[in-house]
């Protein structure tokens, strides 16, 4: 199914579809990919994090009119909708797009009027990167194994420890830090913080390079002092802080999945038509088809996942197993459907500047960061459990 028959379906309004619409047409006229490698990617992304707040997509990024957003909450559906069209066209917008959300979720969801004030109209003009420091070297997917603390002095608090994997890292402005404040057990003792890029002892230990270029790195605090004010919610509460804000963009990680499977399909499509192989084009060949056929269906199967968490969620339902089964399901498939396309492709699959070359390198990551696959399955497996 096409994405343009996908907005029939009954999970979208029809601000939904101009939504699809006005940002399709946009992104074609202004997202032109220039293969970013180590050298150019923090430009890039800072560049496009301008591109979209000047164009006002940002707004969908945080929540509450009165510091820019476009919404008092944030749309679920929207936010998937720009992420899947935002990664049909280049994954380092996607991932622009996203982090400006997933770094400032906390302060919409949670943070005091003076903190919503002071950093999400910049968020939303594109004037601020924000970032999200949740990851540490012994405590990726098992956030109760945190080290890093923020100890307690008067009116402020004295942060030390190391965040690793983290996305904006070194361009970032502000990074949301989770960080243990007393020694109860398990994830019971963590709060969350505010903390300024420039603020003296954060510094950037390490510039991580991965298969996709984005900009990463491993943090280190040193003796960080922050006024308690910039605490997000209430001491001790930073796990359901970091719960929120995962919970709210999840599904939007499948809907980027989508986007890049999308793309990839359409590559397959236009590329067989026009491969000339034994005297015939390669979509003659019924092998091909049946690669094709496999390519859509999973597709479908994944975006009836990805939007029917959404719509559930912007109903107000908790959807902790719902979004599991988008995020699983969308990342997976997108996988296998890129794969395929690769193969479709042959040696230009894997030659480098190659649209489904880049592709392959893109999806890898997202069956991984906001809870690998397997993180998924104990968590829907868990689900299933509790209700019966």
């Amino acid at each position: 199914m096409s994405a343009n028959r996908q907005m029939d379906w009954p999970f979208f309004d029809p601000h939904h579809r101009q939504l699809k619409q006005n940002l399709s047409e946009w992104a074609s006229a202004h997202i032109h990919p220039t293969h970013a490698d180590d050298a150019n990617v923090d430009a890039e992304c800072q560049h496009l994090v301008r591109q979209l707040g000047g164009a006002g997509w940002l707004r969908h990024a945080i929540a509450g009119k009165a510091y820019g957003a476009l919404n008092e909450s944030i749309d679920t559906r929207s936010i998937c909708l720009l992420r899947e069209e935002l990664a049909w066209h280049h994954g380092l917008a996607d991932f622009a797009f996203a982090m400006q959300g997933l770094g400032s979720g906390a302060i919409s969801l949670l943070g005091s009027e003076a903190q919503k004030q002071h950093y999400l109209p910049r968020v939303a003009k594109g004037d601020a990167i924000a970032a999200f420091a949740l990851s540490e070297p012994d405590a990726g997917s098992d956030v109760a194994a945190m080290r890093c603390k923020a100890q307690r002095v008067g009116d402020d608090y004295v942060l030390n420890g190391e965040k690793t994997w983290i996305s904006n890292g070194g361009i970032a402005d502000f990074y949301v830090v989770f960080a243990r404040t007393d020694d109860a057990p398990g994830a019971k003792g963590i709060s969350a913080f505010i903390v300024d890029a420039n603020c003296p002892g954060l510094e950037i230990a390490e510039r991580i390079d991965v298969v996709a270029p984005h900009p990463l790195a491993r943090l280190r605090f040193v003796d960080v002092r922050i006024p308690v004010t910039q605490r997000v919610g209430e001491s001790g509460g930073g796990f359901k802080v970091a719960m929120m804000t995962l919970d709210v963009f999840r599904t939007s990680v499948a809907a980027a999945a989508l986007g890049f499977a999308a793309r990839a399909l359409h590559e397959s499509l236009q590329w067989v038509k026009q491969r000339q192989m034994f005297g015939q084009t390669l979509a003659d060949f019924q092998i091909t088809q049946t690669k094709l056929a496999d390519m859509a269906t999973l597709l479908d199967a994944a975006r009836l996942l990805t939007y029917r968490a959404a719509w559930l969620r912007d109903q107000g339902q908790r959807i902790t197993q719902e979004a599991a089964m988008a995020k699983l399901t969308a990342t997976e498939n997108a996988q296998r459907i890129i794969d395929m396309a690769v193969q479709l492709h042959g040696g230009m699959g894997v030659r480098k500047g190659c649209i489904v070359e880049s592709l392959y390198r893109e999806i890898r990551a997202l069956r991984i960061y906001e809870g690998a696959t397997e993180v998924q399955q104990l968590i829907i497996g868990r689900e299933l459990l509790k209700s019966n």
